[in-house]
């Protein structure tokens, strides 16, 4: 399978689990219609019809398309990683009883996990 070239922060994130600084993501406050997409392997992920204001410092989504994301128990054993169904690519945490949606779900996605199209 071939996938994206990513820079050494995108590898960082997606690769290697890491978190990009809150508030820093170009998609944090970013509202534009159209589908989220893996960065490293363009599968679509997320719906703009999904993303809300969390306030959280990283973009917030109430539900992934089917299939697209897995859920898997973190490192830490406290929290729920959410990586890409195709590549394993890391995307975030997913937060479940906060109450921002009427689905009462958080994706927590890092903004360089992901690209947009319109």
């Amino acid at each position: 399978m071939d996938f994206n070239k990513l820079t050494d922060e995108e590898k960082r994130v997606i690769e290697n689990k890491g978190t990009e600084r809150p508030f820093s993501g170009e998609y944090n406050d970013f509202y534009e219609e159209g589908t989220f997409i893996c960065k490293k392997c363009n599968t679509p992920l997320y719906t703009s019809k999904s993303k809300f204001s969390s306030g959280c410092g990283w973009p917030s989504f109430d539900d992934n398309l089917e299939d697209a994301v897995k859920r898997v128990p973190d490192a830490d054993g406290r929290r729920i990683e959410i990586v890409c169904s195709n590549c394993g690519g890391h995307l975030g945490h997913v937060f479940q009883g906060e109450g921002f949606t009427s689905k009462n779900t958080r994706h927590c996605v890092n903004s360089v996990s992901l690209s947009f199209k319109k």
